[in-house]
Parts: structure tokens; sequence; C-alpha cells
């Protein structure tokens, strides 16, 4: 609804960054946070999350590394799904040159990528773009002309919010995935239960997204489901495969901690009842 939120003289402030910077700052917050108490060395965690929201955020940062080392990034605007090979990459090489154990530290920064999905789509509505399909809703919005001027966004009819459903729905995974990260049985589940999650509230959303978002190798046309759509099938699908394995194993580990627990007790009971 307000794409630019001042100016410094000549200088824009585009209300889109300033929820980026938001999210920036509250990622690196929380991640360190719950890193700390999973016991992560703090400063290496936090290079880390900064790193990998802007990976995940920002194509354009994606696509030459070294503006990750500016500043530039209080202006720009991105796509998340898009970052995701390039997260995943970054996160891998990071962690490994720094010695960080990759589940728990995936798990301690789940909670900040859901934070920035929560900010960042309030920035996207604001700017007015990955808008929704025409709607007669109560809650539809007709966007502003210096939105439309920016992102192309129609303003003759209203719209489905489409970034508030997903940021309010992403308030919630935020508020869950703080829970799960107390209770969590074996270290990857947070993380697993945030890429589960996520994709499932995606792909129903763009139900009733209406951007232009392409359509690669005639992929939308044949299915009918969007790029992201496609995208989240596949990462809901290996999130949830990943899950059921680790599940599995951390059981079948307990069950022989378990046992090995209880082997000298049965020792003792059976010398015991020999005497």
């Amino acid at each position: 609804m307000y794409p630019i939120l001042f100016r410094v003289w000549n200088f824009p402030v585009n209300t889109y960054g300033v929820f980026l910077a938001l999210a920036f700052l509250g990622a690196i917050f929380v991640t360190v946070k719950l890193g700390v108490r999973d016991g992560l060395p703090r400063e290496r965690l936090s290079l880390v999350g900064s790193k990998l929201l802007m990976l995940f955020t920002e194509p354009e940062y994606r696509q030459n590394p070294r503006l990750l080392f500016s500043l530039d990034f209080l202006r720009s605007g991105g796509v998340f799904y898009g970052g995701l090979i390039g997260a995943v990459i970054a996160a891998y090489i990071l962690m490994r040159r720094w010695k960080l154990p990759w589940w728990k530290t995936a798990d301690a920064c789940a909670p900040s990528i859901a934070l920035g999905n929560v900010l960042g789509r309030q920035g996207c509505f604001s700017a007015g773009c990955c808008w929704g399909k025409p709607t007669n809703l109560p809650w539809g919005v007709r966007f502003s002309e210096l939105g439309h001027e920016v992102t192309g966004v129609p303003i003759d009819t209203k719209l489905h919010p489409t970034q508030l459903y997903e940021s309010f729905a992403m308030l919630i995974v935020f508020f869950f995935l703080l829970w799960l990260h107390k209770k969590k049985k074996f270290s990857g589940q947070v993380i697993l239960a945030y890429a589960l999650i996520y994709a499932t509230v995606r792909f129903l959303i763009e139900f009733v997204r209406d951007d232009p978002r392409g359509d690669i190798l005639g992929l939308t046309t044949l299915t009918g489901l969007s790029t992201s759509q496609m995208i989240g099938i596949v990462v809901g699908a290996a999130a949830l495969i990943t899950l059921i394995i680790r599940w599995r194993r951390a059981n079948a580990a307990k069950a022989v901690t378990g046992t090995t627990a209880a082997s000298p007790a049965l020792k003792a009971r059976s010398t015991s009842a020999s005497k």
C-alpha cells in the first residue's frame, strides 16, 4: 500500500527494504538465542544466519555473493523459493568450514526463516508485489497507483491479500517452531517441520496468486500448477520422507540405549536369582 515509506533528501526509503532489514535483524537475534541454547558458538552462528537469510530472500545476492558484505539489501526485494538451492549449498559449505553440526544448526535457523517470511510478506503487501486474484470477499484489497507504478499490481478491482495470508500463517508457524525447538526429539525435526509446513502453505496460497511468475519449460501450462507449487511438492515430499527416516532412527537409537541401560540391571537380577 505504501511502497515508499519516506525520503531522506532524494533517497527513497522503501517499505519493503525496511521490513527486510527488520527480518534480517530479527532472524539473527532468534537464531543466536536458539543456537546458544543448543551449545552452538554465537559468533559463527550469527554469520551463518545472516548469510543464509540473504541467500534465501535475495536473487541479486545469489548472483553476486560479494554483495552479501554490502548494505544495499536495505533497498532490494526478491523471491523465496528461488534461493533454496543456493542457500542449502551455502549452508553446507559454511557449516563444514566452521565444523558446525548441520541438523542442529539448521534447527536453530528454522524459526528465523519463518520470521523472515512473516516480515518479508508484510513488505510485499506494502510494495504491492505478489498480489492475488480478484475477489469479492470483504477482506479484498485495492492497491494504490504508486504500487501499480512500482510493481504493476492491478488497481481497478479488489484482490486477495495473498501476502497477508502467508504472513499471518507463518506467524503461527514461527511460534509453533519455537515450541517445537524446546520439545524436539531429534536434531533436524524443526527445520524439516518448517520445510513441510511452508511447502503446504505456499502450495495452497498459490491457487489465489495472480502475479506473473513464468512458465518454465511449459510445465505450468501442462500441469496447471505454478513453479512454486511444483517446487513445493518436491520440497514437501523430501522433507516428509527425511522426517520419517530421522524419526525412526531416533526411536531405534532410543530403544537401543534403553536396552543397554537395562542390561546391567537384568544381569544383576539374574545373578541374584542364581544364588
